[in-house]
């Protein structure tokens, strides 16, 4: 399991490191992170949620977990239970990241617009620290 703490954690270095990353004109790595950002404190959130010290990890804590062993935000967000709230309260902002898809690593170098990525970083930094 990894801890609550420790999701935490890792998505504020993520997003840290996404804001270095556009200040480097690193644009698509930065859009990347952005999205691992979101889906760190989700998972923290679902915790939360359900009352878990952690977050499943390997094969065998994820059995009869199959659902939560995803990266995409949409459904993490219905999983936290927070989906009402975020939507209602941080539409603009969560609307901007929840098209993030881990497969974006494969995306040709240029895929990400300057502005397109100072929105994304501008929203997760909203939505870490409300989810």
């Amino acid at each position: 399991m990894i801890s609550i703490n420790q999701l935490r954690a890792i998505s504020a270095a993520r997003l840290q490191d996404a804001i270095v990353l556009l200040a480097n004109d690193r644009l698509d790595s930065a859009a990347y992170l952005c999205g691992y950002a979101v889906e760190l404190a989700l998972k923290a959130r679902i915790c939360m949620t359900l009352n878990w010290d952690g977050f499943p990890q390997t094969r065998s804590e994820f059995e009869g977990f199959s659902s939560f062993k995803t990266h995409r935000l949409d459904v993490l967000l219905i999983l936290s239970g927070e989906e009402q709230r975020i939507k209602e309260e941080q539409f603009n902002e969560w609307s901007a990241i929840v098209t993030w898809d881990p497969e974006a690593r494969y995306k040709a170098v240029g895929h990400f617009a300057r502005d397109q990525v100072e929105v994304m970083v501008a929203s997760v930094r909203l939505l870490v620290e409300v989810i």
